[in-house]
């Protein structure tokens, strides 16, 4: 049993390795080779867009980046993403990258090299040679934390969402980051963590935290999370899942809280609060994502709570070129002309849902007790 699982391992790691691609980068700012990491998702495709999100300290976080990364992909909570790591910690390259002057905290002279670096080097080449959506991370720790803060202060940010995890602040940052997501228009995500642990930094990134929770801007999505019984080695296992849990969020299938809360309560008609929420998706992540059965469902079953017969026919529409093996979309469209007293129509939509493959909830039985009572009804 032991060597069957050994040899499991064995499998499992040689899948996550073949996606992962280690090369020297020929740094024309820096004058220097870098060792950056790169992950592509299983099944790659140029005609999709992912999500970049961009790692520094690799050595630290690259792989717990990856592994959440791939878990919230799999089970649906984000989208699939291209991952890169840039690799500090030998000779500890991170505080010569990150430096920062004490008397101004604006980056070192090595630091504005690294900084155009990623911005002008980097990501050009990544964006110009894989399929990159518009939504980009940055995630940093400790000292390049506090790094990742200075591509706020381009005129237009070069992320759309930060993880901060216990950054060593540059002077005055603490009130710095405050002011610039301010004066942002742009959608914004921010997610900065702390140990429990006393520290150095502990108080002024309290004091961050403050300034940030002042701002009252519906753009500016702002997270910040104290784990108490943590130390800084440890912050980033506990708040990386949490920073991916909230950047996220609107990405994910419909919840039985949003549900209740939120579809069910809403004026508007109910294949419009899908409608809306999926082009809120496409809006902030820069690609069309298609419509998880687990939302139509969703949909289907507020159109009979709310007895919203009009979005049945949308959403009828929607599943005929989404499932269009299944019986689905001819089985909401017969409901809907049932209810528009059109049973003639309604018994042949019927009979073209039996036709085709069940699918949930919805079986062949069900489309046979329609067409059976709509008969016995009106004696066709």
């Amino acid at each position: 049993m032991r060597k069957h699982l050994f040899l499991f391992c064995l499998f499992i790691g040689a899948l996550t390795q073949a996606q992962v691609q280690q090369e020297i980068f020929e740094s024309f700012k820096l004058q220097e080779r870098r060792d950056v990491s790169y992950y592509f998702p299983e099944g790659y495709d140029e005609d999709k867009r992912y999500p970049l999100i961009m790692v520094l300290d690799a050595d630290r976080l690259f792989d717990q980046v990856l592994a959440t990364s791939k878990y919230y992909s799999r089970f649906h909570g984000a989208p699939e993403a291209i991952i890169v790591g840039i690799h500090q910690e030998k000779d500890d390259l991170r505080y010569e990258d990150c430096a920062f002057e004490e008397d101004n905290g604006l980056p070192s002279e090595k630091g504005k090299k690294f900084f155009e670096f990623v911005g002008m080097e980097l990501m050009p080449f990544l964006g110009t040679k894989y399929s990159i959506a518009p939504f980009k991370i940055m995630v940093g720790y400790g000292i390049t934390a506090n790094f990742g803060n200075f591509y706020l202060f381009k005129e237009r940010s070069l992320f759309d969402a930060y993880i901060s995890i216990s950054p060593e602040l540059a002077p005055e940052m603490e009130t710095r980051v405050a002011s610039r997501l301010a004066a942002f228009d742009k959608t914004i995500f921010y997610h900065l963590m702390v140990e429990g642990e006393k520290s150095k930094n502990r108080n002024r990134i309290l004091e961050m935290d403050k300034n940030i929770k002042e701002i009252d801007k519906e753009n500016i999505h702002y997270t910040f999370d104290e784990f108490p019984n943590t130390d800084k080695i440890a912050v980033p296992s506990y708040g990386i899942g949490k920073a991916f849990d909230n950047i996220f969020q609107i990405f994910k299938p419909i919840t039985p809280k949003e549900y209740k809360e939120k579809m069910l309560t809403s004026e508007e008609p109910v294949y419009q609060y899908l409608e809306n929420k999926y082009q809120m998706i496409e809006d902030l992540f820069g690609f069309r994502k298609p419509v998880d059965l687990n939302d139509i469902m969703a949909v289907y079953a507020a159109c009979k709570k709310k007895e919203d017969v009009e979005s049945l026919k949308p959403l009828s529409d929607l599943c005929k070129k989404q499932f269009p093996e299944t019986m689905m979309g001819y089985y909401f469209e017969g409901e809907y002309l049932e209810l528009m007293g059109e049973p003639k129509k309604a018994m042949r939509t019927f009979e073209k849902a039996f036709a085709l493959d069940e699918i949930d909830f919805l079986t062949k039985d069900m489309a046979l007790d329609k067409i059976d009572a709509i008969k016995a009804d009106f004696g066709y």
